[in-house]
């Protein structure tokens, strides 16, 4: 660790830098599993700003920037290793510090999948309508793609879904060729990528493109700070003579930075389904929200699901009592919660009441599901729930999807 903090004061990474600040200023724990991802990043870190140097160097460098022979390769860096040792975190700080200004993405996986099938079945629907010439609807994507971004950083890099299995090869091959680079986070090696999943035989050359194109790096880092961080910590907070809802949003306070990080994280905007759902506090891989930001407006399951795959903590505050005219609330409450468990997502929140007398009424199909959410609630307080790993109902852990897209 005393070398990449020797780098970063001779100005070597600006990654490494802002790494040992965050330590020395007790944010991050040292450890030595994660330096070893730091390193190899700051040493992505230059070698893209030593590509943007070459491109620069030539007056015609940017006019010919899609021939082969002027792009000075870059390999990507696909990260893996078990839940909770600090990935996302720390190719934030990457993404935060390359020197790329403009053409860089950052995305969750999942969400970066649906873009590109909505983008394919696009480029169909134009090609059918004689809008565009016929092609190939995967390439004219990739292409597009590169045109926004050649830098990709992606979270939760898993596959499960024979749709993405079956375009994934096509389509990263065209990016590779145009010189992206990819920056991905996995909680598996690209070997057990789609494990057992139809017609995995096909899918294979794909993982062959990641080990040529990415440099693969296990994080081997013993504690699991997503546990430390909620270890301990109430998830359930409901006011009264013990504690006044005022003394329950200043905890919520200090979990938030416990959870976020120290400087609170920052707003942020989720697409979804062709909505943008706004996030009022966001970092660390965990969100922010108030009862009525979730429930109080025509949010629904696709909503819920998006932000579910998106944060693996989500904090909701001033939960309040429903009664029959708030039915609606009631609703939409039920299937965030059907949401957030299937995904594993780990829920804090303050309230007015305990889960069993949150909701009074009797009548609707919510009156009966709501038990069902009163048993969630509880479970998901466990430690049990706590430990398990985000992002994966029963059916994605078996590979067991059935989606399908034309190829």
């Amino acid at each position: 660790m005393a070398d990449i903090a020797l780098s970063a004061e001779a100005g070597g990474s600006v990654l490494a830098a802002r790494y040992v600040a965050r330590m020395a200023a007790g944010d991050i724990a040292p450890d030595p599993g994660q330096a070893r991802i730091v390193a190899a990043l700051a040493q992505l870190e230059q070698r893209i700003a030593t590509r943007r140097l070459a491109r620069k160097s030539s007056a015609l460098g940017w006019l010919f920037a899609r021939r082969e022979e002027t792009i000075p390769r870059v390999r990507g860096l696909y990260i893996h290793g078990s839940v909770g040792r600090g990935k996302t975190m720390l190719v934030d700080l990457f993404y935060e510090s390359v020197a790329v200004r403009k053409r860089k993405r950052r995305a969750h996986f999942h969400e970066f999948m649906i873009d590109v099938h909505a983008r394919i079945h696009q480029v169909r629907s134009d090609m059918k309508a004689g809008k565009i010439k016929e092609g190939d609807p995967i390439a004219i994507v990739a292409a597009a793609l590169y045109e926004e971004a050649w830098l990709l950083c992606f979270d939760e890099f898993h596959v499960t879904d024979i749709a993405d299995a079956m375009i994934l090869g096509r389509l990263f091959e065209k990016l590779f060729s145009f010189g992206v680079v990819i920056v991905a986070t996995s909680n598996v090696a690209p070997q057990d990528l789609y494990k057992g999943g139809l017609n995995r035989a096909l899918f294979l050359p794909f993982i062959a493109m990641i080990e040529e194109h990415m440099e693969v790096v296990k994080i081997e880092s013993p504690t699991d700070y997503r546990m430390e961080k909620l270890g301990g910590v109430r998830t359930w907070y409901v006011a009264g003579p013990q504690q006044t809802m005022a003394e329950i949003d200043h905890d919520m306070d200090i979990i938030w930075r416990r959870v976020a990080g120290a400087d609170g994280g920052a707003p942020a905007n989720i697409a979804s389904a062709g909505r943008t759902i706004h996030v009022p506090f966001a970092g660390g891989g965990a969100a922010r929200f108030s009862f009525e930001e979730l429930c109080g407006t025509p949010l629904g399951a696709a909503d819920y699901l998006r932000l579910a795959r998106s944060y693996h903590t989500i904090l909701i505050e001033h939960v309040p009592q429903l009664d029959q005219d708030r039915r609606n609330e009631a609703k939409r409450f039920i299937t965030l919660i059907d949401e957030f468990y299937e995904k594993g997502v780990k829920l804090i929140a303050s309230a007015e009441a305990e889960p069993e007398t949150l909701y009074s009424g009797t009548e609707g199909a919510e009156a009966f599901e709501w038990a069902r959410t009163v048993s969630r609630l509880h479970e998901m307080r466990s430690s049990d729930y706590i430990a398990r790993p985000h992002g994966r109902g029963d059916s994605e852990a078996s590979g067991n999807t059935t989606g399908l897209v034309e190829t």
